[in-house]
């Protein structure tokens, strides 16, 4: 799994592309993606994958210019009940033998209201659809108690399960047994990266330069 989520952010973290964003990297540990469910029509299953990955780059200056790139491991599926944990993993739903991982990566970042809207291609078991997420949470950053600067991204939307093969379905007295929508949050936690070695030292030649034409206007 380290090895397919280290795979797909290398190729998101092109310098050409995006040479003026900084780097935040998710932190598996304080971050969630949870998904809510109706079964029998009357009620709600709620269930998390508990290991996600992913990276952000963000443009200060220009939110607009960002990206996000958002990797779950399928297997890590939990709903508090190893039966239907296994049920969910087999072929009559997400087929996890095949398709291990479900991805996000954004293609447009919108500014609505007091957040934004995040619209990017949701892959699921081979199937990518456009999808759009609202971003009510968008925290500036701060430091953390070892230094390093962290920020909170929540997100939520929804998604019609069969569009992406999840077709499973059964149908009794009082409806499906598995509702058609889900539901879906992502709560994360971002850690900004260290700039790179190539970073730093333009940054530090750019600051040697300023300081020679300093020394010049005085002489």
């Amino acid at each position: 799994m380290k090895r397919i989520v280290l795979a797909v952010l290398a190729v998101l973290a092109s310098p050409a592309a995006f040479a003026d964003a900084s780097t935040w990297n998710l932190d598996p540990a304080h971050s969630q993606a949870t998904f809510a469910v109706r079964h029998l029509a009357i009620s709600t299953v709620r269930g998390e994958f508990r290991t996600i990955g992913g990276k952000l780059l963000f443009d200060e200056a220009d939110p607009a210019k960002s990206k996000v790139d958002v990797v779950i491991d399928v297997n890590s599926i939990d709903t508090r009940e190893p039966k239907r944990d296994a049920h969910l993993k087999s072929p009559d739903f997400f087929d996890a033998a095949n398709h291990p991982t479900m991805t996000f990566k954004s293609t447009r970042i919108e500014k609505a209201g007091d957040g934004y809207k995040i619209t990017g291609d949701l892959t699921i078991r081979g199937n990518t659809k456009p999808v759009t997420l609202d971003v009510d949470e968008f925290t500036s950053p701060i430091k953390d108690p070892m230094g390093a600067m962290r920020r909170a991204v929540h997100a939520s939307g929804k998604i019609n399960r069969k569009d992406y093969g999840l077709a499973w379905s059964k149908v009794v007295e009082a409806g499906p047994v598995v509702a058609d929508e889900v539901k879906m949050e992502i709560s994360s936690e971002f850690v900004q990266a260290p700039a790179s070695p190539v970073g730093q030292a333009k940054a530090e030649d750019q600051a040697a330069t300023t300081g020679e034409k300093k020394d010049a206007k005085k002489k």
